[in-house]
């Protein structure tokens, strides 16, 4: 069963969606260096003040021709990267401040240049803004036998300039990105690099902005390369994956533009700003599913976590009941209260321990199974561990110790266990006067403690 709507023609949506995926993989190479360098901003200002450029190249050539357009974009784009450096180290401002006033004002200027230009040449203020990409394959130019749309070509070109330039400085680029400070030191000008970068995103922009439009170039800048930063901690990962997603916008968004309206009664909408539309699905999945900084994993680390040491702490509470021979406090009502937990969360923790065989409960009260107890004297050895290292190593007061034995039992390891029991020499007792049950090695095998000791 094919996935493609019976009506999809590759003569024509085969070149739109090629169009769309050479725009997003040119402005997602340079997204990324915007985004690590805290400048995701700047690709929307440059996108929208290189407006007064296109309404220049429009005023002296009469005409749509690509190398003015490209010139009068590349001046403007520089302009505006000088303009916002000048503006941040003169006027003392943050970069976003002074990205915001020459931006509004580039643009201002573009718009009312661009009204003026309508009246003389053919020029579509809409598809500037929103593009045209379903008439991409209506402008073709003849390559031998190949007949291929003009705005391919042209994003290909883009996108393999794009390519070559991250291919070459990503070492630059890398360095400029994270400290710039030492890409100076190195022999490099970080102010050169980032100057050439804003040129790539202003010729980035004006080379999509007949095809596909202001909306999807700016989001393609952006929303790729925050997407992989949610996947990833490495630069080279990070393009990758920012590739892959701008990719997948593009196919995925000309397909809902084709599906999706038809579900409501509707023949299909704009193809850019279903690919933006997209674009910004993958990346709400990123945000909510992402493998470090995902919310809902996160959210179920943190639960996990928590359900952990609520366990870990009723084990070494009914453990501390048992030791003081006072087994009528462990009651599910006495046991919240000495928790301070929610009754309900004790209940389900007691129900779980009781599942793994670790508690058992006769009549009101819970007590520690043969396994419960080997598992409950591990944490209170490790606690009462820490509380003699902290009073004999570090020289905290006695009434300050508890807390922060609590905090670290949840979390050492075996081998920071051992590395503490050498460090502390195996006390018998802690400074509270209680006994530091023996590790699991000797409480299993008693010759092993008449051994050591």
């Amino acid at each position: 069963m094919s996935l493609l709507p019976g009506d999809w023609s590759w003569t024509l949506d085969g070149w739109i969606v090629l169009a769309g995926m050479l725009c997003a993989v040119a402005a997602a190479l340079l997204g990324n260096f915007l985004v690590l360098r805290r400048l995701s901003l700047l690709g929307d200002a440059v996108s929208h003040a290189i407006l007064p450029g296109l309404a220049a190249a429009f005023f002296l050539s009469d005409s749509r021709s690509s190398w003015p357009m490209f010139a009068g974009a590349v001046v403007v784009g520089v302009i505006t990267a000088v303009f916002t450096e000048w503006i941040r180290s003169v006027g003392r401002v943050d970069e976003g401040a002074s990205m915001g006033v020459v931006f509004t004002s580039l643009f201002a200027l573009g718009l009312v240049l661009i009204v003026r230009a309508a009246d003389h040449v053919d020029l579509d203020p809409s598809c500037v803004l929103y593009g045209a990409i379903e008439l991409t394959p209506l402008d073709v130019i003849s390559l031998g036998d190949w007949q291929i749309p003009r705005a391919v070509i042209t994003l290909a070109g883009v996108a393999a300039v794009n390519g070559l330039f991250v291919l070459c400085f990503f070492k630059e680029l890398a360095i400029t990105s994270f400290d710039p400070a030492l890409a100076t030191t190195q022999g490099f000008s970080a102010k050169w690099m980032h100057y050439l970068l804003m040129v790539l995103v202003a010729i980035t922009a004006v080379a999509s902005f007949e095809s596909v439009g202001n909306i999807l170039v700016v989001a393609m800048f952006i929303v790729p390369p925050a997407t992989a930063y949610l996947l990833t901690d490495r630069l080279p990962v990070m393009i990758w994956l920012s590739l892959l997603v701008a990719v997948m916008a593009a196919v995925f968004g000309h397909l809902g533009a084709l599906v999706v309206p038809r579900w409501f009664g509707f023949g299909s909408t704009t193809t850019a700003g279903m690919m933006a539309v997209t674009a910004g699905i993958l990346l709400g999945l990123a945000v909510l599913f992402a493998p470090r900084h995902g919310v809902l994993l996160n959210l179920a680390r943190r639960w996990s976590m928590s359900w952990r040491i609520l366990n870990d702490d009723l084990l070494a509470m009914l453990y501390r009941i048992e030791e003081r021979g006072s087994v009528t406090r462990g009651s599910l009502q006495s046991l919240a209260e000495l928790l301070l937990a929610e009754r309900w969360s004790v209940r389900a923790a007691l129900l779980w321990l009781q599942f793994r065989r670790q508690v058992t409960r006769r009549g009101e009260t819970y007590h520690l199974t043969s396994q419960g107890l080997a598992r409950a004297e591990q944490l209170v050895r490790t606690h009462r561990l820490w509380e003699h290292y902290l009073v004999t190593e570090v020289g905290m007061d006695t009434d300050r110790i508890h807390e922060q034995a609590e905090r670290f039992e949840h979390f050492t390891s075996r081998r920071l266990h051992a590395r503490l029991s050498d460090a502390t020499r195996d006390p018998a007792i802690d400074p509270h006067g209680s006994p530091i049950p023996l590790p699991a090695e000797a409480a299993r095998d008693p010759r092993a403690s008449d051994h050591a000791g």
